[in-house]
């Protein structure tokens, strides 16, 4: 009985030491994941009645785009995220052929005086320069990681700002003048959670500002020897003006779209006309409803209250999106995170803004509720990068906490 009794404490101590010795795997973000479904699946909802009206879009393809973005975020969810870090001239290369794709013969499609997409056999037409957001981000913060939060060095401020216009400059030969200002909004970021030097960024800020100008002084000399604008396409041109003279804009022309846009947030008043009863996109009023002015649609047919009910779920997002920068184990991940936010805030602003006369019209799309395959997939994808950097901060605290205890 002694020796019996000897086996069982020594069996339960072996139990009790592997335990020990066993660290606990990182739990599911449960907030994160409902704050995703309740937002992919409202966004669903509102593109549904965008398009139940027209058939040039397809609801089934918008699911199909939500079905291969979830498993593009589980497979990136479970892939280490740190193993990626180093690889800065390969996200150098995979920006420049992913953007100049469409100019490859055969394959390049010109929509709207742009060649943004490309087609490729039976295959639906891909934006490249949309899934290039996620290698915009990865290059940007594989370039600011090295750092590790201090760029005091001019030179080599010079130099991450030029790997970070690459992309840039590429999407401009399109050109693709929304998803260029998406690239730099995200290596503005990058620049400052990465500790570059105050003066530097007022510097460069200046910079841009001054070479803004210069495009439109050197235009309007162009035009006044060839007769025709070069830099700026003319509905670029439109747009700007439109935002700068609402109340006399043409009303035939580009200054259409915002006031159709404005009507449609009018009309929807508190709780809305009611769900897929709106008039302006129903009836064709309202241009690119389904795409660029999703946030019109929503707010005539909810009103203000679906309005607040989308920017309450975006205010989630970003909530637990800063919960997850603050946990992340390295300056990688928490550049990674910190892009995203900063691109999908900068989108927000931008789209939202645009309706309402407040930004100038552009082609940037709403996170998860504009109409897109692509873009559905893409921010799928960047949900995934999140989730990744949030286990790898989890198993990494677990690890010092186990350390602690032992």
């Amino acid at each position: 009985m002694p020796e019996l009794t000897n086996v069982r404490m020594n069996s339960a101590a072996s139990t009790q030491s592997t335990k020990r010795r066993r660290l606990p795997l990182p739990a599911i973000n449960w907030p994160f994941l409902l704050v995703v479904v309740l937002l992919v699946g409202y966004g669903l909802i509102v593109v549904y009645s965008a398009v139940n009206a027209n058939e040039d879009y397809s609801f089934s393809r918008q699911v199909a785009g939500v079905a291969v973005g979830a498993i593009a975020m589980a497979l990136i969810w479970a892939f280490d995220y740190r193993r990626l870090s180093e690889y800065t001239t390969l996200f150098v290369i995979l920006n420049v052929l992913l953007i100049l794709s469409p100019h490859v013969p055969g394959i390049g499609v010109n929509t709207m005086g742009a060649t943004s997409w490309i087609k490729l056999g039976p295959l639906p037409q891909i934006q490249p320069g949309e899934f290039a957001k996620i290698t915009v981000i990865l290059l940007d913060a594989s370039i600011m990681a090295r750092y590790q939060g201090r760029l005091d060095d001019l030179r080599e401020y010079c130099k991450a700002v030029g790997l970070m216009l690459i992309p840039f400059v590429c999407i401009m030969t399109q050109p693709d003048l929304g998803t260029g200002l998406v690239y730099l909004f995200i290596a503005a970021v990058a620049l400052v959670v990465g500790g570059a030097r105050l003066k530097y960024l007022l510097v460069t800020l200046a910079i841009c500002v001054a070479l803004v100008a210069l495009v439109f002084v050197l235009d309007e000399v162009i035009k006044g020897s060839t007769g025709e604008y070069k830099l700026l396409k003319q509905y670029q041109r439109d747009r700007l003006l439109v935002f700068m003279n609402q109340d006399t804009a043409d009303l035939t022309d580009e200054g259409y779209n915002l006031q159709q846009a404005k009507v449609a947030i009018g009309s929807g008043g508190l709780f809305g006309q009611g769900y897929m009863q709106g008039s302006q996109h129903s009836l064709g009023i309202l241009p690119e409803a389904p795409t660029d002015f999703i946030f019109c649609v929503l707010a005539e047919e909810l009103g203000f209250f679906g309005v607040m009910v989308l920017l309450g779920l975006y205010v989630a997002l970003f909530v637990i999106g800063f919960r997850i920068a603050s946990v992340s184990g390295d300056m990688f991940g928490l550049l990674i995170v910190m892009c995203v936010i900063g691109m999908w805030l900068f989108q927000i602003l931008e789209n939202i803004g645009m309706t309402c006369g407040l930004m100038p019209i552009t082609g940037i799309p709403l996170p998860f509720m504009s109409y897109g395959s692509s873009f559905m997939v893409v921010n799928f994808a960047l949900l995934g990068f999140m989730g990744s950097v949030w286990s790898r901060g989890k198993e990494s605290a677990n690890r010092v906490e186990y350390a602690a205890a032992n």
